[in-house]
């Protein structure tokens, strides 16, 4: 090999000596010009965007007076003419401050109080800790009754009330003139008494409402009367299956009842309400004038010391009869625009009751009674026929007609519906709660009761030798006739 080769062979391995590339004098013409401030040079050319010099390790940035003519902004470096330096001195001095470190990011940022970081994570914990988590919110709730009862003319009527549950878990039906009795502990099915087998019983004649005593031992019956006569509220002892006694006081039917240890409130088609005394003879102590039309609904408070009524006058009527005579209602509540047959008293909450409107009003009301003033409602879009609380849990039950036929299932105060309840084909008519608080019985026109596992179970419960309408029902959903 040559010497000349191989000296070009070594060379092969050293930095390659160029000269400058046209970037880097293209690039070292423009800061020339941009030193010099000759912008306009810069525009003609146009051939490439500007660069500016970075050269200054300030960024600042300052206005030049030395080309007033077309008063241009340079971009300087190290060395400012004095006018340029005078200029720049003015406009600080004017906006109070040193612009000269606007672009200037040399202040770092505060580092983290890890301290107050901790303190905050601490609480957040601790309040966490002390939150109380409902875990039965999500309760399960099933969607097929546990048993269905065939009850053959079950009246298709919105304002008579046609089902009672006992404390004696016993429930009370009344089917045309008849009323059968469904033991829940064994399942049994006794008649109670045909209102066409009495003496001079008047063929039209049927039963239009039913209502236990507190212990279970008595009944209470509300008549048609039929044949022009007035209805009676009759006295039934149901162990000896025996009618006691039968009042008198009205001119029509009597299609709502309540009791309140002796006393039983009747409310009829004739708009009264009386209150009779079932130790006495002359039984009539009271007459509570409010109604202009049929009396479909009356619930006394849980400490019997108020009444509620609800008329086919759309009048929600409260009342406070400690006294015999003629009696006034204490309030008189305007709000529903159809009839109300539908009322509860809380548990939860005293001087609260819910009302339920008819298919003009679809809404479901909640007073405080103290005051007569409504404190919450809420629309269900369809007919609400009857209204039922869970003993244990804030919750409640509606029943409705036109034109969903289900029942709904809320949370209470939030009104946020937990499920429907469907089966039924026609309007539910009636509820009834068990005694132990976790089955709901409901009533339809379409001549079925269905037994729903609808309100959760006391936390702690005692079961009674009775047991309970669950355990007699069993796990099967049979189908049975009442009669």
């Amino acid at each position: 090999m040559a010497t000349s080769d191989a000296q070009a062979l070594n060379a092969f391995g050293s930095p390659v000596k160029t000269g400058a590339s046209r970037f880097e004098r293209k690039h070292a013409q423009r800061k020339a010009m941009a030193e010099r401030g000759d912008l306009s040079q810069l525009k003609r050319e146009g051939s490439d965007r500007f660069i500016p010099s970075r050269g200054s390790s300030t960024g600042r940035l300052e206005i030049s007076k030395e080309n007033p003519d077309d008063g241009a902004a340079a971009v300087t470096g190290a060395g400012d003419s004095p006018s340029a330096s005078a200029y720049r001195q003015a406009l600080t001095k004017s906006l109070g401050g040193d612009n000269a470190r606007i672009l200037a990011y040399k202040n770092k940022p505060k580092a983290a109080n890890w301290d107050k970081v901790a303190e905050i994570g601490t609480l957040y914990s601790q309040n966490r800790q002390g939150a109380k988590i409902n875990k039965k919110a999500f309760r399960h709730v099933a969607q097929q009754p546990e048993r269905i009862l065939d009850a053959p003319e079950l009246l298709d009527d919105y304002y008579l009330n046609l089902l009672a549950w006992s404390s004696s878990n016993i429930l009370a039906v009344a089917l045309g003139p008849a009323i059968y009795l469904w033991n829940a502990a064994d399942g049994s099915i006794d008649a109670l008494c045909d209102l066409a087998d009495e003496p001079g019983a008047d063929e039209e004649d049927y039963v239009c409402s039913v209502d236990w005593t507190a212990d279970g031992k008595y009944l209470a019956v509300g008549t048609a009367g039929g044949g022009g006569a007035g209805g009676q509220t009759q006295i039934w002892d149901v162990e000896a299956k025996k009618k006691l006694r039968s009042m008198d006081g009205h001119s029509a039917r009597v299609s709502s009842l309540a009791w309140n240890n002796h006393l039983v409130t009747s409310g009829g088609r004739d708009s009264a309400i009386i209150n009779h005394d079932v130790r006495v003879q002359n039984h009539a102590i009271a007459n509570m004038v409010g109604h202009t039309q049929e009396v479909c609904g009356l619930t006394w408070s849980p400490d019997g010391e108020v009444l509620a009524s609800g008329g086919n006058d759309n009048l929600v009527n409260i009342w406070s009869p400690n006294a015999g005579g003629e009696i006034a209602p204490t309030f008189t509540l305007t709000e529903h625009q159809a009839a109300v047959k539908a009322l509860a008293w809380c548990p939860h909450e005293q001087h609260t009751l819910a009302t339920g409107g008819g298919t003009a009003d679809r809404t479901i009301r909640f007073w405080d009674t103290q005051r007569g003033v409504c404190r919450n409602s809420i629309d269900t879009k369809s007919q609400v026929c009857s209204l039922v609380w869970s003993p244990h849990e804030k919750e409640l039950i509606s029943s409705h007609g036109y034109s969903q036929n289900q029942l709904c299932l809320w949370s209470y105060p939030s009104m946020c519906k937990m499920t429907e309840l469907t089966g039924h084909t026609a309007r539910v008519l009636h509820l009834a709660v068990s005694p132990d608080g976790e089955t709901v019985v409901s009533g339809a026109a379409d001549e079925t009761l269905r037994f729903w596992k609808a309100f959760a179970p006391a936390e702690k419960k005692t079961r009674s030798g009775g047991g309970s309408a669950g355990e007699a029902m069993g796990k099967s959903s049979s189908v049975k006739t009442i009669r």
